[in-house]
């Protein structure tokens, strides 16, 4: 019925009336079946256990389909008029599903599964959404009539697309095919063809709604800048060379028709064994830049290669041989002879900014570029450095906009590394980004730590939401944003949402949920437990505090000796968030002499540094001492410096044997008053 009330032409659906056929099982099955691998729009219907390489569903008709588009007239890939490019299967999902099922159907897509949301989910509920759900309930918030409504505009935006822009094709007779029903499903058939129902319900797939979310590119502008080999023969160059890659991005971040994967995940394959065919597969995208930077005194040499990765040859490459004084010219010549190459279109305002010369001051940009190489070390060692060094930057060219904005970020990342107080840490950060604006009115990087200081700080939901809409305005591709989007869903209790923002950010850079462990929490709170699991232990060996979200997740699932064993893991970094959670492990495992010991770790370390209130309250609540514990609570919530923490923390797992006291449920009363 949505399908003919939007187009005024008559089309061809093939469907399965009947949810009980057995089409999952590997036997005879009916012709029509033939006729369905033919059609123009395949739809599955996504559930967990649809991802199965021995399901018939899988083999012969999701593969097969996808097979035979890629080679017929019309192509897998269809481009719409806005530009961008969507695949001709168009996946409804029903359930969420584990990681490794979305590999296994992007490796056969080629590209991020993409798709539209029939999904009910309530805590510990995970079903296919119907008609009578009440979407208030409903996690994700979607309207069972409107989802529908998207699928059929998203089918006629896609056929009108080929209409318009692709080959012609014959209309088919409209009829309705019906494969006989044949006995033998077993258990994991009856789940999956029952989800089915939802297929003759609304009889269609899905687009990846333009309107909605940010669409996949075109692979072939889609670029990745690898580590630059450091050829100077001093190691201590090290940040100038991975200064080159971050500048070079940052002007490639500037054009809008191009996919660029970020610094962080394009520094993971700094000496890796790892294929560039391999690289670009994990980071999908079709070309990779490599280079290596040679500086001598006054003179640079910075050596770049464009290369095809599909097909392993070089489209351009080019040595620049120059005075250190031309170093900006040599960042713009690069960025926008990729651009050219990769034939990604460059609006004049892109290329006002991509040459854009930062800094007059070459020795305070030398300096600028040391300072940026420490501040992603993410030490409390390194990050102090950063700030001084920053600040001599700053002092030499109070111009230097990214200088403030580096300054900005050291504040905040010591909040989180190295227990800076967040009175001593945000409001700085906010002053340091509002002089960058009045220098530079269009920096998206200023707007983003506006929107961090309103979130952790100020607690100001709309103020943080508002800023980081004008720094995703201002570069829709800034991955931090995704980040912080992301942060905000999480402590406003839509975890769902939080996951989606994360899959966005994942769409145009596919290692972003490997940054660190932040997508796993939000896929834990979301109920996808086993997901979250997956990962951390895939994430654990590159990222330390991987240990600290596991040990947390076994915490508040009541395995207390995995918990244990993970949080051990974390100490020596110290944070009071690890050792709160270990004493609380502890305590649950029976071990209160070990919860006394991380209690007193608290209390000698808040002479010297910021800990939180609230956690200091947590242990003294696990050993018994009720009366001081609230009066640390009480605490935190006065001193409003730790709101957030009161929000998440003590929501969760701490103060259980306090939850009906009157005092402790009147503070958090006031939180939950004030969070909405």
């Amino acid at each position: 019925g949505e399908l003919e009330s939007t187009f005024k032409e008559e089309i061809s659906v093939y469907f399965d009336i009947n949810p009980h056929d057995g089409l999952l099982e590997t036997h005879d099955v009916d012709a029509s079946l033939k006729e369905k691998l033919r059609c123009l729009i395949f739809i599955p219907i996504i559930s967990r256990t649809y991802c199965d390489p021995n399901a018939f569903a899988w083999e012969h008709e999701f593969k097969a389909f996808v097979e035979r588009a890629s080679t017929d007239q019309f192509g897998l890939k269809i481009k719409l008029p806005n530009g961008n490019v969507t695949s001709r299967v168009l996946p409804v999902f029903i359930h969420d599903l584990d990681i490794s099922d979305m590999e296994l159907c992007e490796s056969i897509l080629g590209g991020v599964l993409r798709g539209v949301d029939f999904k009910y989910r309530e805590p510990g509920v995970d079903r296919p959404m119907t008609k009578k759900d009440n979407e208030e309930k409903n996690l994700n918030k979607t309207n069972y009539r409107n989802q529908i409504n998207k699928v059929a505009l998203a089918i006629r935006e896609i056929i009108s697309s080929i209409t318009h822009y692709g080959p012609k094709y014959e209309v088919v007779a409209k009829e309705v095919f019906k494969p006989l029903s044949i006995p033998g499903r077993n258990r994991k058939t009856a789940l999956i063809v029952t989800s089915a129902i939802a297929l003759i319900l609304i009889i269609a797939g899905v687009l990846f709604i333009p309107k909605l979310f940010k669409e996949e590119v075109h692979t072939e502008k889609s670029i990745a800048v690898l580590p630059f080999v450091n050829l100077s023969n001093d190691p201590e160059q090290e940040y100038f060379s991975d200064g080159m890659v971050d500048e070079i991005i940052d002007r490639l971040y500037k054009v809008g028709d191009l996919k660029v994967i970020s610094r962080t995940s394009s520094m993971r394959y700094k000496n890796s064994n790892l294929t560039l065919k391999e690289i670009a597969r994990e980071l999908n995208v079709s070309s990779i830049l490599e280079g290596s930077v040679r500086k001598n005194a006054n003179n640079v040499r910075i050596t770049v290669k464009l290369i095809d990765a599909g097909t392993d040859t070089h489209l351009w490459s080019e040595i620049y041989d120059r005075d250190i004084s031309d170093i900006f010219s040599i960042q713009s010549e690069v960025a926008q002879a990729v651009a050219r190459e990769l034939k990604a279109v460059i609006k004049p305002e892109e290329k006002n900014l991509i040459e854009k010369i930062p800094t007059n001051n070459l020795e305070a940009y030398d300096y600028y570029l040391l300072g940026e190489y420490l501040r992603f070390q993410r030490t409390p060692e390194s990050l102090w450095k950063a700030k001084t060094i920053f600040e001599q930057v700053i002092e030499d060219d109070p111009e230097f906009v990214k200088a403030y904005l580096g300054l900005g970020r050291c504040y905040g990342t010591l909040a989180f590394y190295a227990n800076l107080r967040p009175a001593e840490a945000y409001p700085p950060s906010v002053e340091l980004a509002n002089k960058a604006l009045k220098l530079d009115s269009l920096s998206s990087d200023a707007y983003c730590n506006i929107g961090v200081a309103d979130l952790l700080y100020h607690f100001d939901f709309e103020g943080a939401k508002r800023n980081y809409d004008r720094a995703l305005e201002l570069a829709p591709n800034n991955l931090e944003v995704y980040k912080h989007y992301a942060e905000m869903s999480f402590f406003k209790g839509r975890f769902s949402e939080a996951v989606e923002w994360d899959r966005r950010a994942i769409a145009l850079d596919p290692s972003y949920s490997v940054r660190d462990g932040l997508y796993a929490v939000h896929l834990y709170k979301a109920g996808e437990k086993d997901s979250a699991i997956t990962l951390l232990t895939k994430m654990v060996g590159q990222y330390p505090v991987c240990h600290y979200y596991l040990g947390a997740i076994y915490l508040f699932e009541g395995e207390y000796e995995k918990s244990v064993e993970e949080l051990k893991k974390t100490l020596a970094g110290f944070s009071p968030l690890s050792v709160t959670h270990l004493g609380v492990a502890y305590s649950r495992s029976g071990a209160l002499n070990e919860t006394q010991k991380m209690l007193a770790t608290l209390l000698k370390r808040a002479e010297t540094e910021f800990v939180p209130n609230s956690m200091i309250g947590s242990l003294m609540a696990e050993t018994g001492r009720n009366s001081e514990a609230l009066d640390y609570l009480r605490k935190g919530y006065e001193e409003r410096e730790e709101f957030f923490l009161l929000l998440m923390h003590v929501d969760t797992v701490s103060y259980a044997n306090l939850r009906s006291d009157p005092e402790f449920i009147e503070i958090m009363g006031k939180v939950r008053m004030e969070k909405r």
